[in-house]
C-alpha cells in the first residue's frame, strides 16, 4: 500500500484564476446555494465566470491559495475588504439574472468585529477525498491566525459543517431560506 502524497499548498497567482474558477465551478455544480442563486440556464458557464470574478477580487484584497494541481482553492477576505467596482458588480448582477435578489437571503448570523470571511473553499470533484480541502483550509487559517483574527463563513451543505468543526469553527446560526437552501453560519475564534 502506498502512502498518500502530501498536498502542497501555495499562494494563487493571476495565471491560476481560470483553473481555480473552473475547479470551484465543478465543486459547486450541485451545491444548494449556487443552485439557488445562479440560474439553471447556462449554469456551469455562469458559475465559472462568477467564481473567476470573485476570486479576482479576493486575490487583489485577501488570501487565495491553491494546491499545486489547482484542483482546489480557498479564498479569505479581510474585514475591511473594499466592495468590487461598479463594472464587476454589474456583471455579477447580470450573471445572477433574476435571482440576484436571492443573494441577500444569506446573512444568517452577525459576523464578529474584525473577522475575516472564508469566501470559498472547494475542490473539483475528481480531486475530492484526498485531503486537498483540509490542507487548503489549514494553510489559510494559519495565515489568519498570524493576524489573531476570527474567521466567519456560511455553508449550505450539512456535510461541510463537520469539516469546519474539525478546524475549530462553531455554528452561530442556522436557517432554512424559504423555498431555498439551508444555511449554517459558523465562526472560528481568533487564535
Amino acid at each position: 500500500m502506498t502512502e498518500p502524497t502530501a498536498v502542497r499548498v501555495r499562494p494563487a497567482t493571476a495565471a491560476d484564476l481560470p483553473g481555480a474558477a473552473a475547479a470551484l465551478a465543478d465543486a459547486f455544480a450541485d451545491y444548494p446555494w449556487t443552485r439557488w442563486v445562479v440560474p439553471a440556464d447556462d449554469h456551469a458557464v455562469r458559475l465559472a465566470e462568477l467564481q473567476h470574478l470573485y476570486l479576482g477580487h479576493a486575490l487583489a484584497h485577501g488570501v487565495v491559495l491553491v494546491d499545486d494541481d489547482v484542483t482546489g482553492v480557498v479564498a479569505l477576505v479581510p474585514p475591511d475588504v473594499p466592495a468590487p467596482d461598479d463594472a464587476t458588480w454589474a456583471r455579477v448582477a447580470e450573471l445572477h439574472g433574476d435571482r440576484v435578489g436571492r443573494l441577500a437571503d444569506g446573512g444568517v448570523a452577525p459576523v464578529p468585529d474584525g473577522a475575516w470571511t472564508l469566501a470559498t473553499l472547494g475542490v473539483a470533484r475528481a480531486g475530492q477525498g484526498r485531503g486537498v480541502g483540509g490542507a487548503l483550509l489549514a494553510a489559510a487559517l494559519a495565515r489568519v491566525d498570524a493576524a489573531a483574527a476570527p474567521v466567519a463563513l456560511e455553508t449550505s451543505d450539512a456535510r461541510n459543517v463537520a469539516l469546519y468543526e474539525r478546524h475549530g469553527f462553531t455554528t452561530t446560526g442556522h436557517v432554512g431560506v424559504p423555498a431555498g437552501p439551508q444555511v449554517w453560519a459558523m465562526v472560528r475564534a481568533a487564535r
